[in-house]
């Protein structure tokens, strides 16, 4: 007789015993296990993300001192080869000007009276004959030889430093490019890990149905809202300002500042135009502020007299109210709900 197999029996005293109950709690209980999924990666810290942004920012600026010092050493390769073609230059005009002194020693020769000078002229009798004809002292013909020899040393030596400049340029050319293409690369991954660190943070407070946040009170030393002291912090690790932030005023001036929703990221001191770079990091904050305006609740940014404003989603031209800082030139302004 067969015997029946364990997953049988069980079912079988299942039945028998009215358990179908307990049939379909294991069943339930396999489904169940196998629907789990795998384990999920736990969200990334902020100070892990840090972390790995120190070494990115670390291989960046790597990679940008090997860019810049293959740019020194093609620039020393040219400059080589130039001072190659300048030599060659120079030695030809030395043996150009002695060829024309041997010639015209030749002349005088023959106009003395030795009819082998003019066939030295005419090109009519071999060389050597023709100087043995002409009498010319023996220091001049090794004169003559020594400058051909040293003439053909400096053209072979600008050949050579010409072929290896070209050689040298065309491998700089190729690492330059390929240690751009891998800055360009690091950066980008740098812009991405930074960007996974802003959404790490949740703006305090409470937003509307229609995207506007409810207005907060200032709080602590700083006298700014805990909206606005997030925006700040982020904007400062991101961005480093040097030149420092201006947040709370008590002047009653009818914008945000007197109710610690507004700070300025000064780009210069005391009213100067800012370089080209601290004006291109004033685009880089308020391109910042502008992608990120929902998350963290930013009304407005004013920036080269102009302002965008959130309710609008566009950046309109200010008038002009004569001066670099009162046309916020020399910094972003960014107010927050």
């Amino acid at each position: 007789m067969a015997v029946a197999s364990p997953a049988v029996r069980s079912y079988g005293s299942a039945r028998e015993c009215g358990g179908a109950t307990v049939l379909t709690t294991v069943l339930i209980a396999v489904l169940l296990v196998a629907g789990v999924p795998a384990h999920a990666d736990p969200k990334p810290t902020v100070k892990r993300l840090k972390k790995e942004l120190a070494g990115l920012q670390k291989e960046s600026d790597r990679l940008i001192a090997d860019y810049y010092g293959s740019r020194i050493a093609r620039q020393k390769a040219e400059k080589a080869e130039k001072a190659a073609r300048e030599k060659l230059a120079a030695a030809q005009k030395v043996y150009d000007r002695h060829s024309t002194e041997l010639r015209a020693m030749a002349v005088a020769q023959y106009t003395g009276g030795d009819p082998g000078a003019l066939a030295l002229l005419s090109g009519e009798r071999e060389p050597s004959a023709l100087f043995g004809r002409m009498a010319l002292s023996r220091h001049l013909v090794a004169r003559q030889d020594a400058m051909l020899r040293d003439h053909a040393r400096v053209r072979d030596a600008h050949r050579r430093a010409t072929d290896e400049a070209a050689a040298r340029a065309k491998e700089l050319a190729r690492t330059t490019d390929e240690l751009g293409k891998r800055k360009d690369k690091a950066e980008k991954q740098i812009e991405r890990v930074k960007d996974k660190i802003d959404q790490l943070h949740e703006a305090p407070g409470v937003r509307r149905s229609d995207g506007t946040w409810v207005p907060q009170l200032p709080e602590g030393s700083d006298h700014i809202t805990p909206r606005m002291r997030l925006v700040k912090k982020l904007i400062q690790d991101r961005f480093d300002v040097p030149y420092g932030i201006g947040c709370f005023r008590a002047i009653q001036d009818g914008g945000e500042h007197p109710l610690g929703r507004a700070c300025d990221f000064m780009l210069s001191r005391g009213g100067a135009m800012p370089s080209a770079a601290e004006l291109e990091r004033g685009d880089r904050i308020a391109k910042w502020a502008i992608k990120n305006a929902r998350r963290f609740g930013i009304m407005y940014v004013i920036y080269r007299q102009r302002i965008w404003h959130a309710r609008t989603g566009t950046w309109r031209t200010m008038s002009d109210r004569g001066g670099t800082t009162a046309n916020h030139y020399d910094h972003p302004h960014i107010s927050v709900y």
